[in-house]
């Protein structure tokens, strides 16, 4: 078989371990060739598509990024042509099956592509760990590392000055990453998309760790919601038209300080939990999930997704895996919760 792979949506580190994965078991086990198709469904919308051979792929594992790059476009948007145009460029270069690689906008498109005939398996990629079909996402580990020594850096700072210091962390409509670097760096609160709160609540727990001479410090989700504010958004919306967020922290950190009267700075840490190298653990679940992927591919199990359960690597139905998103718990918030303040 002569297989395409693309990578789609936000990056993340681990994305060239999947795709090393794939290749590598695909032509050594299977016999199989490959093509990168470049800058995601871009690719297959302007017939941009290149050979991968296995020689392309060496020592990827510990590479950042994605050698095939990544884009937000989506071949059912405007006027890209929807699935009878990938089907033309699949055509065109004798590709008779596609292993996409993203979070919950690429793996939609996947399923929609499958509803039309596209033999198509997902993988999934995302530092929010928000697919619901799958215990883990390679990426979520090391954003949170990244996170979590940001959150380490920004308190001794603080404590130095006795401020008050508000970081905030990606995840657009879920908080693992905020809930995780939180609770692993400490922190006096953590405010999440799952969980609205009020300000007095959040300004309560910075002074609590004022009064015991702490320099209180906030962990924020950039789609963290005030029960009692809107949500802070820009006007932009990304390739799938959702709206690109950011500046939640830039917004609250005022407000804590004119609450509160302790001087508070804010740390937006933004693309850098995207960048550089994947921990250990997403290497290895990254490349697990790739060999899975040819497995998959080799079986025709068209429009499924491969899946983490436990410690067991398995396949379900694209369906399945973006109909819902997975959420931080309330049970799960409220266990950190109780360390707030």
């Amino acid at each position: 078989m002569n297989i395409g792979i693309l990578t789609a949506g936000g990056d993340c580190p681990g994305l060239n371990a999947v795709i090393r994965g794939a290749v590598m078991k695909g032509d050594r086990i299977h016999g199989q060739t490959f093509l990168g198709i470049r800058d995601g469904w871009r690719g297959l919308v302007e017939d941009d598509v290149i050979p991968l051979p296995r020689h392309e792929v060496r020592g990827l594992s510990r590479q950042g990024g994605t050698i095939l790059g990544t884009s937000r476009v989506s071949p059912f948007r405007g006027d890209a042509g929807g699935a009878e145009r990938v089907k033309e460029v699949m055509a065109a270069h004798a590709m008779d099956a596609i292993i996409a690689i993203g979070g919950e906008g690429t793996l939609t498109v996947a399923r929609m592509l499958y509803d039309e005939g596209v033999p198509i398996v997902g993988v999934p990629k995302t530092i929010d760990n928000d697919l619901s079909a799958t215990d883990y996402t390679f990426g979520f580990d090391t954003a949170v590392s990244i996170a979590t020594e940001s959150v380490d850096r920004l308190r001794t700072t603080a404590e130095s000055h006795h401020r008050c210091m508000v970081v905030e962390v990606m995840g657009r409509h879920v908080g693992w990453i905020a809930l995780h670097a939180g609770l692993a760096g400490g922190a006096h609160a953590v405010l999440v998309p799952e969980v609205p709160v009020t300000l007095d609540q959040v300004c309560e727990w910075v002074e609590s760790a004022r009064d015991r001479g702490r320099a209180p410090l906030v962990v924020v989700a950039e789609g963290f919601t005030l029960e009692d504010g809107d949500i802070i958004a820009r006007d932009a919306v990304d390739g799938f038209g959702r709206p690109r967020l950011g500046g939640v922290g830039e917004a609250l950190g005022p407000l804590i300080e004119e609450r509160t009267g302790i001087e508070t700075r804010v740390a937006t840490l933004g693309h850098l939990q995207r960048g550089g190298v994947p921990t250990s653990y997403d290497r290895v679940l990254a490349t697990r999930f790739g060999a899975a992927a040819i497995d998959a591919v080799v079986e025709r199990k068209w429009g499924t997704m491969v899946s983490l359960r436990g410690i067991d690597i398995e396949t379900v139905d694209l369906r399945s895996a973006t109909t819902e998103l997975k959420v931080v718990p309330r049970h799960r918030w409220d266990e950190a919760a109780v360390l707030f303040g």
